[in-house]
């Protein structure tokens, strides 16, 4: 018996000791793979400037999400399917890189390497006039895809020569977006959608009370699509030297079928293969063979363009401040634009005496219009001391337009969407689905006659819906007249043009919401000639944190939301979506739909 229990011991001890081993080996591997992970992360924040050999060809291959400003986080940039930390870059860094490359006499041209892009259409049209502005300097471009969806053909018909894998295919068929009503769906569960609002256009309500798209939202939104397909196939037209009703007999009898009839129709050049392109590339740069080509990427170009921006000594500053996401009060994060981060980089830009000039570059629907408030004040502040000019990006409407209205002047790009001038709050009454689907009923005890005025358990009474009813025409009146005073108008005039109706760029421009179409770069130009600048640098606002603070915020923050949109991809939005409404309280001046183009 002695020398069982003996040897029963020695096997448990055994066995724990085995445990242990495995229990450490594993945790020395996992921190092992996140040291690395953070080294690679952390690496790739650092200016490593890329070498540029003579006669090289800028590979642009845009298959990113593409925001203004890429995350300063490098923990959002890490692939968790294959743990390698991508590359992406900004708006701004792309406009600047393809800016640089038009003056660089080692690069020779650009190799458009294009797929789906996901970015909105203002975005792209930023993106081609850098492309056109690249060929004014003499050099090329030739692109090449298995597919062009619209958004990428749009981008690769600037190319000289564009190109198509024989068995591709190019989209060609007009814009289109859908959205959904909950009308029915919500009758079904018994609950009731408090609406008070002000704008026949605020149209964000009309998912929730109606089951298709009202005669206004309609015109608003076939307005929208007509005016940016008109820009595209205007663009397209002049490019491909083809008229823009050849375009559209194109799209409306669907005659783009394959590689073939894009080439008989005049959308490409040629049908090849990537071995082809190659021998083309070749060609172009008088190299001996594929080997001998010397690529380079957007984004190890974007490094020498960034060293070179450092060594500008000028203390003459133009500051832009990215100001993108849904409206909410605090701080910015997951997306959403804080109202407390937003106006404390306005305010650094304000009192930094080297700062002669702020772009505010505006990329948001809109959201909270008391956040809105906050940021519209410090704008007010930043216009007494220095420039302020907003760069409108895809979309600065709503909450957007509130935080622009003030400034110097208005830039925006001609499929901007902008305006949504007005208000609305929606207070669910789910009283009927708790008692009648689910048997619960509720009863309150409170200390005065509104004290559960927000309940979702009881539906609003006459005297409460005018309350807010009140309370949404205050912050109405006080957004045109803010809008009036910024822009030099009556209030009857933004009245008129407000409504929450929501207007392209092209258009914004004719009824004075807007002072000059252009992007980015544009804005910076305006800038610095009101300053009176020869000389100066950019800087970006809000500031970035120190990258190993940002990778252990990643860490116990973003893991969850930077899981969910590797596996999600571009259903992430719908996700992001849902946070979002969350984050809302109060009332809202947002935009009165979101337009997914198709």
């Amino acid at each position: 018996m002695k020398q069982f229990f003996k040897f029963m011991f020695a096997s448990m001890l055994g066995t724990f000791i085995t445990i242990m081993l495995a229990s450490i080996i594993s945790m020395i591997i996992f921190f092992a793979m996140l040291t690395s992970i953070i080294t690679s992360a952390s690496e790739s924040t650092q200016t490593k400037v890329a070498y540029v050999k003579p006669n090289s060809v800028l590979h642009v291959k845009l298959d990113y999400p593409i925001a203004d400003r890429a995350s300063g986080n490098p923990f959002e940039n890490i692939d968790f399917n294959t743990f390698e930390v991508n590359e992406g870059l900004g708006l701004g860094t792309i406009l600047e890189t393809i800016k640089a490359a038009k003056k660089d006499d080692k690069i020779k041209g650009i190799y458009l390497d294009l797929t789906t892009l996901r970015a909105g259409m203002a975005s792209l049209e930023e993106i081609r006039k850098a492309l056109v502005d690249f060929k004014s300097s003499g050099k090329w471009i030739i692109s090449y895809s298995e597919l062009y969806t619209q958004g990428s053909y749009y981008l690769a018909s600037a190319s000289d020569k564009v190109f198509l894998n024989p068995a591709g295919l190019v989209e060609h068929r007009g814009l289109s977006t859908e959205l959904m009503f909950f009308k029915k769906m919500l009758e079904k569960l018994d609950v009731e959608m408090q609406i008070i609002r002000h704008g026949k256009f605020k149209s964000a309500v009309e998912p929730y009370i109606l089951e298709k798209m009202s005669d206004s939202n309609r015109e608003q939104i076939e307005l929208i699509l007509n005016t940016a397909w008109s820009s595209m196939t205007n663009d397209v037209s002049k490019s491909r030297n083809v008229t823009v009703a050849h375009l559209n007999e194109v799209a409306d009898e669907m005659k783009i079928q394959d590689a073939k009839s894009a080439k008989e129709y005049g959308l490409i050049d040629d049908a090849k293969y990537k071995d082809e392109i190659l021998a083309e590339l070749v060609n172009r740069l008088g190299a001996k063979d594929i080997d001998d080509i010397n690529y380079i990427t957007l984004g190890k170009y974007s490094t020498s363009v960034a060293n070179k921006a450092k060594m500008n000594k000028s203390k003459n500053q133009i500051a832009v401040v990215y100001a993108s996401g849904e409206i909410v009060s605090g701080e910015s994060k997951n997306e959403l634009m804080g109202s407390e981060t937003i106006s404390q980089a306005i305010r650094e830009a304000r009192l930094d005496k080297n700062v002669k000039a702020i772009v505010l570059r505006v990329n948001s629907p809109g959201g909270s219009a008391l956040a809105s408030d906050v940021m519209w004040r410090e704008v007010v502040l930043a216009k007494q001391a220095k420039p302020v000019i907003v760069s409108m990006g895809d979309v600065a409407a709503s909450g957007g337009y509130y935080i622009s209205c003030a400034a110097d002047k208005i830039i925006a790009s001609e499929k901007t969407i902008t305006g949504s001038i007005g208000v609305f709050g929606v207070i669910p009454n789910a009283q009927g689905l708790f008692t009648n689907k689910f048997g619960i009923t509720f009863d309150r005890a409170k200390t005065n006659k509104h004290s559960d005025i927000m309940t979702i358990f009881r539906p609003l009474t006459g005297d409460e819906k005018d309350i807010i009813q009140i309370g949404v025409e205050k912050i109405y009146d006080d957004f045109i007249g803010k809008v009036a005073e910024g822009r030099g108008m009556t209030k009857e005039q933004v009245d008129s043009i407000g409504q929450g109706r929501v207007w392209t760029g092209a258009d914004a421009l004719k009824i004075g919401l807007v002072d000059e179409i252009g992007g980015l770069e544009k804005a910076i130009d305006v800038a610095k000639d009101m300053a009176k600048l020869k000389n100066f640098k950019v800087v970006n606002y809000p500031k970035r944190k120190d990258p190993f603070e940002q990778l252990l915020e990643g860490l116990t923050q973003n893991v969850e939301t930077k899981i969910l949109s590797t596996t999600l991809g571009e259903d992430f939005r719908y996700y992001q979506k849902i946070n979002s409404i969350k984050q809302q309280s109060g009332i809202m001046a947002r935009m009165p739909f979101e337009i997914e183009l198709h």
